[in-house]
């Protein structure tokens, strides 16, 4: 994972090493999908997430693409 202050930064530091995009997320939408993710762990009768929950807090959480796909 890299932090980058602007998309402009972002591209400056994939041209300097020859590097693609890849998935990218601003820190507030990861942080929504953080707190999607793991929020509900300390509950008495937590149990895990299925496939499809997963998928559901991605979709809701996450930009589109084959990156965000669980299945």
């Amino acid at each position: 994972m890299n932090l980058f202050r602007s998309e402009e930064h972002v591209a400056r530091w994939l041209e300097a090493n020859g590097y693609e995009a890849g998935a990218s997320l601003t820190a507030e939408r990861m942080c929504d999908l953080a707190y999607a993710w793991w929020s509900d762990r300390l509950a008495p009768d937590w149990r895990p997430h299925t496939l499809e929950q997963h998928q559901a807090i991605l979709t809701d959480s996450a930009p589109t693409g084959d990156f965000w796909r669980l299945e």
